[in-house]
C-alpha cells in the first residue's frame, strides 16, 4: 500500500516505513540509542530527501525514546540527574546544529555534509566499540576477571563536581555538559538522537554502569531531539507529518520489545551487537558516497548529448 508524503513529495509503501520504525525502535530499546543513525541512511536509501529525513527521524526518535524510558523507569534504571546535564549540553548543541544546517542548506551542501558526518563518526565509534567488546568477550570466555574501568581518570580532576547518586559518581559537570553539546549538535545535523556517541562516552568518558546508561542515553535522546524537530518544523519547514507517524507507531512498539530483549543479554554482547551494526551502515554509507557520484557525472554526461 503506497502513501504520498506531502513535504518528501515521494510515494513509498506504508507497510516499509511501520517496519522499519518497529525495528529501529526496537534497537532504541535494546542499546539506547535513538536508532537514527540507521533510520536517517535507511530513509534516504529508499528515496525520501536528506533534508526530510534528517528533520523528520529526529520526530520518530522522540517517541522511541519515550517508549524506551517508559520500560527503564519501571525497572530504576535512569539517573535523572545526569540526565539533566546531558540535556542542558544537548539543547544548545541542537540550537546550533540548527543554525549550521540551515546555512549548508541554503549553500545545497547538506547531502554531502550527512554523508561525510555518518562515514567519518560511524567508523570512529564503531571501530572503537568492537575492538573493546570483542576482548572483554574473550577475556570472560578465557575466564580472566574483565579489568574494571579506571576510577581515577582527567575527568575527575575538572571542577564544578557533582554527585549523582543513581550512578555512584562523583566527578565534574563539564564533561556530560561537553558530551550532551556534541550529541545535540548531531541531533540537527545528522537526524540521530546521538546515543551510538553518547553511549559509548557515558561508559568509557564518565565511567557510568552500563545498566544506568542505556535509560539516562534514552532521557536526553528524548527531549534534545524534540527540540531540534521544533526547530526543523519552523525554521527549515522539512518535517513531514504522515512520514513521522508511520515511523512513530512502528517505534513505539519495538522501543517496548527491545528494552525486554536487552536487559536478557550481557553488557558486552550488547555492545558488540551494536557495534557490529554501526559498522555495517558505515560501509554502505560509504560505498554510496564513492560510487553514486561517477554515475550521476556519466548520467549528466549523457543527457548533455
Amino acid at each position: 500500500m503506497n502513501i504520498y508524503l506531502p513535504i518528501a513529495e515521494v510515494a513509498v509503501n506504508a507497510y516499509l516505513l511501520l517496519g522499519l520504525g518497529g525495528a529501529v525502535g526496537l534497537l532504541s530499546g535494546m542499546f539506547g540509542v535513538g536508532g537514527g543513525f540507521l533510520m536517517t541512511p535507511l530513509l534516504i536509501f529508499i528515496g525520501i530527501p536528506p533534508a526530510v529525513a534528517v528533520a523528520t527521524e529526529a520526530n520518530q526518535i522522540v517517541a522511541s525514546s519515550f517508549s524506551g524510558v517508559l520500560a527503564h523507569l519501571r525497572r530504576k534504571t535512569v539517573d535523572f540527574k545526569m540526565g539533566l546535564v546531558l540535556l542542558a549540553g544537548g539543547l544548545v548543541g541542537s540550537f546550533f546544529g540548527v543554525e549550521l544546517f540551515q546555512f549548508l542548506r541554503e549553500l545545497g551542501q547538506v547531502e554531502l555534509l550527512v554523508s561525510l558526518c555518518y562515514v567519518i563518526f560511524l567508523g570512529v565509534v564503531g571501530g572503537l566499540m568492537f575492538i573493546e567488546s570483542l576482548n572483554a568477550i574473550r577475556k570472560s570466555r578465557s575466564g580472566k576477571k574483565i579489568a574494571t574501568r579506571r576510577r581515577h581518570t582527567w575527568v575527575h580532576g575538572l571542577p564544578l563536581k557533582m554527585r549523582f547518586r543513581a550512578s555512584n559518581l562523583y566527578i565534574s559537570a563539564i564533561p556530560p555538559f561537553l558530551v550532551g553539546l556534541l550529541v545535540g549538535v548531531l541531533a540537527a545535523i545528522m537526524g540521530v538522537g546521538g546515543g551510538f556517541i553518547m553511549v559509548p562516552a557515558m561508559i568509557y568518558l564518565l565511567g557510568m554502569p552500563t545498566n544506568v546508561v542505556v535509560g539516562t542515553s534514552l532521557f536526553q535522546i528524548m527531549f534534545v531531539t524534540g527540540f531540534t524537530t521544533l526547530l526543523h518544523a519552523t525554521q527549515n519547514f522539512t518535517v513531514d507529518a504522515v512520514l513521522a507517524l508511520l515511523l512513530l507507531i512502528g517505534g513505539v512498539i519495538g522501543a517496548q520489545i527491545g528494552a525486554r530483549i536487552g536487559v536478557k543479554l550481557k553488557a558486552e554482547q550488547l555492545r558488540i551487537l551494536l557495534a557490529g551494526m554501526v559498522l555495517l551502515v558505515c560501509a554502505k554509507l560509504l560505498f554510496d558516497l564513492v560510487v553514486t557520484p561517477a554515475e550521476l557525472y556519466t548520467l549528466g554526461a549523457a543527457g548533455g548529448h
